[in-house]
């Protein structure tokens, strides 16, 4: 198997995570993503979601999908609030968010494997 469809998988993940965090910023007032008022009841879901819609999309190592999508919040934060002294809090903070994300988008890819070979 060569490299390329996960490095391609891995630029749709970063380009669809910096585009849906970036969208969440400006919708909540140009914020960082993670102080949402609605962080916990629908963006990080709305992320987990957007996992398992790329971890179905791109089945191969699909488990690496959601936490690019997770960490995809970083670069948004830095743009936004610049690289403070809690930059490495968030990074941490991203890091045990991304865990379900992997999980989820692994499932999603398992699923999506199983029904391949199913056909």
């Amino acid at each position: 198997m060569t490299k390329r469809p996960v490095l391609v998988g891995a630029c749709i993940a970063a380009i669809t995570g910096i585009a849906y965090w970036a969208a969440v910023s400006g919708m909540t007032g140009g914020g960082e993503p993670w102080d949402a008022a609605t962080y916990w009841t629908l963006v990080y879901p709305g992320a987990l979601l957007l996992s398992a819609i790329l971890g179905f999309a791109m089945p191969v190592r699909a488990w690496l999908w959601g936490p690019i999508v997770v960490f995809a919040q970083v670069p948004v934060v830095i743009a936004v609030a610049g690289a403070g002294p809690l930059l490495l809090a968030g990074v941490l903070y991203a890091a045990v968010l991304s865990i379900p994300a992997a999980v989820i988008s692994g499932v999603a890819g398992w699923i999506r494997r199983r029904m391949r070979g199913a056909g």
